[in-house]
């Protein structure tokens, strides 16, 4: 296929595209309450570190899994339960990245789970906070996590009817037993969540 055949069909792809995904809706109120399930492909944990006070270093998780139950008139029911293979870890370095697995990090090969299960959810002028375990490296600690509501409607591709936030943390690695290089690198490690779920039921 030439370069402007490709182009005509992107031209025409995004044009169909674009009224339904004006259509998604951006009041939580609106959103349909329901059981859903993580959408893996477009949820993300993104991480980032204080190396050696230079820089603040990012990577990413993926691949998340779970569900997420979700009546916008009663948040304070709302369930979440998540889990993500932490092998999926990955930087701009493979070499680091290989390095993170390995046991003086995550130790993959021993804790390949990390889950998130809520026990609180409470309703805040800028959107939710979200309480919950976190289990990492084998070690569980509450967390809270300030939840933003960023859209709903029908995903144009999949045809699911899909809710989206965005959620930070900010978690100390050395409570989970990740200590490798602390204080050099940092302890405080900053979790910025990208979540997708398609309606189940």
């Amino acid at each position: 296929m030439n370069r402007s055949v490709i182009g005509v069909c992107s031209v025409l792809l995004a044009f169909c595209l674009v009224p339904a995904m004006q259509a998604a809706e951006v009041d939580l109120a609106s959103a349909k309450a329901g059981t859903y399930k993580v959408d893996s492909y477009h949820t993300q944990v993104g991480f980032s570190i204080s190396h050696f006070g230079f820089t603040n270093y990012h990577g990413l998780f993926s691949g998340a899994t779970g569900g997420l139950q979700l009546d916008p008139g009663k948040l304070g029911a709302a369930k979440l339960d998540v889990a993500l293979q932490v092998n999926t870890i990955s930087t701009t370095v493979p070499q680091l990245t290989e390095e993170l697995k390995g046991d003086k990090w995550f130790d993959t090969a021993k804790y390949p789970t990390a889950t998130f299960s809520s026990t609180k959810v409470v309703p805040t002028a800028k959107g939710v906070t979200v309480t919950g375990n976190l289990t990492l490296h084998g070690a569980t600690k509450p967390i809270v996590l300030d939840v933003r509501f960023v859209g709903a409607g029908v995903n144009p591709i999949t045809k699911a009817y899909t809710v989206g936030f965005e959620a930070t943390t900010t978690i100390k690695r050395s409570e989970y037993g990740v200590t490798t290089y602390v204080p050099a690198i940092g302890d405080d490690v900053q979790l910025n969540i990208a979540g997708a779920f398609e309606q189940q039921s």
